[in-house]
């Protein structure tokens, strides 16, 4: 049977029409040539979801978006096409939205409930969530570092505006010119350490004879404190105390009044005896001493002495 050139460029045409239709339901999220379950989900906002976007399951891909359509309020309606027939997905499953990190973009992973044994038909609607990506977890970690980098800011704008304000011209005068003369004291400082270094490189000899004359007269010391430890020093002084303590009880003891030194010292009417005793005795020596006769009588050739009459 011979094909006639027309009936070839028909098929041909007929052909590319076809291809071009798959292709295009390919690249929409749909393949002609497989049979899928249609399920729908409800997101308050897909954040740059797309047709085609991959759907899996625990890592496999079972499906492909189909459509996404605005719905109320808002919202919007996400038509989900299941390729994969096997995988068991309950009418009480997740389609959890993963937001995109740095390199892949959205994608709706299905979470199946199992405590649910009620498969999700065509036109079921599954519970829509949404997860946290890469970069928006990173974000909510770092505000708070944000807050507090901010608040750096603030105070570090504070303390330069105050500064500002406190180094004046005057004040930056004074800086310089304090710094101009620690400058000056540095030098100086460095001077008069290289003139001690001279001095003591030029003393050298007589500061290490003074070190040994030091180290001679405390090794003397050290035989000193020796020989007082032989000599029971501490004997010594413990008698000594003791002895303090007797005098301090003597001491005591006159304080007081008792003993005749005590009375001595503390007895006014003995004073007053002694006193009027002293005066008479310096009376009788007077008067000894003025009237020999009174008192005394010499007589060689044993004359009877003659009675002394006392001067009117």
């Amino acid at each position: 049977m011979k094909v006639t050139r027309e009936a070839k460029t028909a098929i041909l045409v007929i052909g590319a029409i076809l291809v071009f239709i798959w292709g295009y339901s390919f690249l929409k999220g749909r393949d002609l040539f497989n049979s899928y379950r249609t399920l729908y989900v409800i997101y308050e906002n897909v954040e740059g979801l797309s047709p085609s976007a991959p759907i899996t399951y625990s890592g496999l891909v079972i499906g492909k978006v189909s459509s996404i359509k605005p719905e109320k309020e808002g919202r919007l309606m996400v038509e989900l096409k299941i390729s994969n027939n096997d995988v068991f997905i309950s009418k009480t499953s997740h389609a959890v939205l993963n937001k995109p990190d740095l390199v892949g973009g959205k994608q709706i992973a299905i979470e199946s409930d199992f405590k649910n044994n009620t498969p999700a038909e065509n036109g079921d609607y599954l519970i829509g969530t949404e997860e946290s990506s890469m970069l928006s977890t990173v974000g909510q970690q770092l505000k708070p570092l944000q807050n507090k980098v901010e608040t750096t800011v603030v105070s570090a704008d504070s303390l330069m505006t105050k500064l500002n304000n406190v180094l004046d011209k005057e004040t930056q005068a004074n800086l310089r010119n304090s710094i101009a003369d620690l400058s000056k004291t540095m030098k100086e400082f460095s001077q008069t350490t290289k003139s001690i270094n001279t001095m003591l490189a030029d003393n050298k000899t007589n500061i290490n004879g003074t070190v040994e004359n030091m180290n001679k007269a405390s090794a003397n010391l050290v035989q000193i404190t020796d020989s007082l430890n032989a000599a029971n020093l501490a004997e010594t002084v413990r008698k000594l105390e003791n002895t303090m303590a007797n005098v301090d009880n003597i001491l005591s003891d006159l304080e007081s009044g008792k003993g005749t030194m005590g009375k001595l010292l503390k007895d006014e009417a003995m004073y007053n005896n002694l006193t009027d005793a002293s005066k008479e005795l310096k009376e009788l020596l007077a008067d000894f001493k003025n009237n020999p006769k009174r008192y005394v009588h010499f007589s060689v050739f044993g004359k009877k002495g003659t009675p002394y009459v006392e001067k009117e």
